[in-house]
């Protein structure tokens, strides 16, 4: 079976070299090559097109931003985005998913911490990107959306929803997300989100989302009420649970292990969905590569919750949904754009 060829793209020698031993630990993997800018980077694609991009976002000479937008309009490749915690770096990582990017993760702050704590999410990660299926990016395709004007939001003048619905997603997922929540009335039922991000970057997300879209759109805190018009989206590393007080349901944070080798995971907020909300709950399980979510949104479909999976044509990855699909765990499975739309007629 062909490995998958790697160019890793940052202007540090030592990340280099550590991305490097990490990926060729790999059996399936083999790293091409590296650059220490994307010039250096472009002449490597021109001699041999590697199957995955590691792309640092902040370089010298030209930006990782600039050379993704370049890229995704001319030849896409598969790209995964590793980023430190500055707060240009983080916006820039963000928006590097709207560009093209097929996924984010967090640049450790040490070879050590590289090694110990994230290589099985960088291998997870080029592997996940190594399944998408990608589209040429149109300058239409990547430009600034108007940022939205919303009206003062009160909590104590909200009224809770009687419907929740809950999504599910991972690689590809925010692009997907951003079309989804982009279709969603004013009133909508509450939204839960786990799209499977590191923790900074879902603030950062969740805030761009917000600018673009017409409902609310935050990073959920702990004890946040689910109401109409607003998604609430997991905060990296943190497991999110819908819970119910009388009419009213809120959503807590822990910090338990991870489920499915993720944190948050989709089927932590699947299974509160189903044993809380039941059959006043919507599920929606998106683009992402695994399992998670799959079991989860069976508990909710035999809660009696309608639920919907992704269809194969429209997934970047289809990898989640297929497995729901595999469970008997969706009602419907609909291409992207027709979900929002669906979803919105359910009374």
């Amino acid at each position: 079976m062909k490995r998958l060829r790697v160019l890793i793209i940052d202007d540090s020698a030592v990340i280099r070299r550590a991305f490097t031993e990490i990926l060729n630990q790999d059996p399936d993997i083999e790293v091409m090559g590296t650059a220490a800018d994307p010039y250096i980077a472009a002449s490597k694609i021109a001699e041999e097109v590697p199957d995955v991009i590691t792309l640092d976002v902040e370089m010298p000479r030209m930006d990782g931003l600039t050379f993704l937008r370049k890229l995704m309009s001319q030849h896409p490749i598969p790209v995964v985005v590793i980023s430190s915690l500055t707060a240009h770096a983080t916006e820039s990582a963000i928006l590097a998913m709207e560009y093209g990017a097929v996924s984010v993760l967090k640049k450790p702050d040490t070879y050590i911490s590289l090694q110990a704590d994230i290589a099985h999410y960088i291998i997870d990660a080029v592997k996940s990107a190594g399944k998408a299926k990608l589209r040429r990016k149109s300058a239409a395709d990547t430009r600034e959306k108007a940022i939205r004007v919303k009206r003062p939001y009160s909590e104590s003048m909200a009224q809770t929803t009687d419907k929740v619905i809950a999504v599910g997603a991972s690689t590809g997922g925010t692009e997907a997300i951003l079309e989804f929540l982009r279709a969603m009335p004013l009133d909508t039922y509450g939204i839960v989100i786990v799209q499977h991000m590191p923790e900074v970057f879902t603030r950062s997300f969740a805030d761009r989302l917000n600018n673009i879209c017409d409902i609310t759109v935050k990073e959920a805190a702990h004890g946040d009420t689910v109401i109409r018009g607003r998604a609430l989206i997991a905060p990296g590393n943190k497991h999110m649970e819908l819970k119910r007080s009388g009419a009213r349901y809120y959503v807590e944070l822990n910090d338990h292990e991870p489920v499915n080798r993720h944190r948050p995971s989709v089927d932590v907020l699947f299974r509160s969905t189903a044993k809380y909300a039941g059959k006043n709950s919507i599920g929606i399980i998106m683009t992402g590569m695994g399992a998670d979510g799959a079991a989860g949104l069976l508990e909710m479909k035999q809660a009696g919750a309608e639920t919907v999976a992704q269809n194969e044509e429209s997934c970047v990855v289809f990898g989640m949904p297929k497995e729901a699909i595999k469970l008997g765990a969706a009602n419907k499975t609909l291409a992207l754009e027709r979900i929002a739309d669906y979803v919105s007629r359910i009374k």
